[in-house]
């Protein structure tokens, strides 16, 4: 399966900022004995969260989320510059090479690619999710806001099933995060969804068929996140039965 990307180079500026705090996250370091060995660790503190499948039983589809994510895309930056330099490294030991058995070398250097990779290579798949960051209100709640936030399906809280709760990032940051179940019609669809842009949200909202939805899962071309996958699964082996499609690869 392949969704074609609509994010464009043209649309991208970034910058690297390094050492800054926001209200979502801060950089800790922490230092303890193991064992009688000293360690040092680095991490960052965040927010729990939630997550959740959403499932449209009028069209037999998953509605998920598609946004585009600075750290993958910067991390496939740091791919692409070393791409760059070691090209350039090896077109000067050719130019070297022709240089020492008699030839002429060009003309004029022709500067190497720019690094930057298009803005679709940070674009990622994603349930829709958000930040436990209101204390007086219930998982549930919280999620049942982003799902209306997100992906423009009002539903009550009631109709969120829990999955599972799970660390996530365990290595930087080791929050947990709560996945949710939900299932929708058409007639609980009010808006568009998309985020919230007064917190910078740019969300697209996709939706996969189900007897597409393993394919989808296990294709190492569309970039997703773990828990998008383990949803996928866990729909597969508890709820499948029930709709009576195959979810087979």
């Amino acid at each position: 399966m392949r969704l074609k990307p609509k994010h464009e180079r043209r649309n991208l500026k970034c910058c690297c900022i390094r050492g800054q705090h926001s209200r979502f996250f801060s950089a800790t370091a922490v230092r303890s004995v193991w064992n009688g060995t000293k360690k040092s660790w680095d991490f960052m503190q965040s927010h729990d969260s939630v997550s959740v499948l959403l499932f449209n039983t009028t069209s037999h589809c998953f509605v998920l989320v598609k946004q585009f994510r600075p750290a993958v895309y910067m991390c496939e930056w740091e791919k692409a510059k070393t791409k760059t330099s070691q090209g350039a490294e090896k077109a000067e030991e050719g130019d070297a090479s022709e240089s020492q058995e008699g030839q002429s070398a060009p003309a004029e250097e022709s500067s190497p690619s720019s690094p930057w990779p298009p803005a679709s290579a940070g674009v990622t798949y994603e349930l829709c999710a958000g930040l436990v960051d209101k204390p007086d209100l219930s998982l549930e709640e919280i999620a049942r806001q982003e799902v209306l936030e997100e992906c423009g399906y009002d539903i009550p809280a009631s109709k969120l099933k829990r999955i599972t709760s799970f660390r996530s990032s365990v290595g930087v940051i080791g929050s947990k995060q709560t996945m949710f179940y939900a299932e929708v019609s058409d007639d609980n669809c009010v808006s568009a969804g998309g985020g919230d842009p007064r917190e910078g949200e740019l969300i697209e909202v996709v939706k996969v068929p189900l007897h597409e939805a393993m394919t989808f899962a296990y294709d190492e071309r569309i970039p997703k996140s773990l828990g998008l996958i383990f949803s996928f699964i866990w729909f597969h082996n508890n709820m499948s039965p029930k709709y009576k499609i195959s979810t087979n690869v």
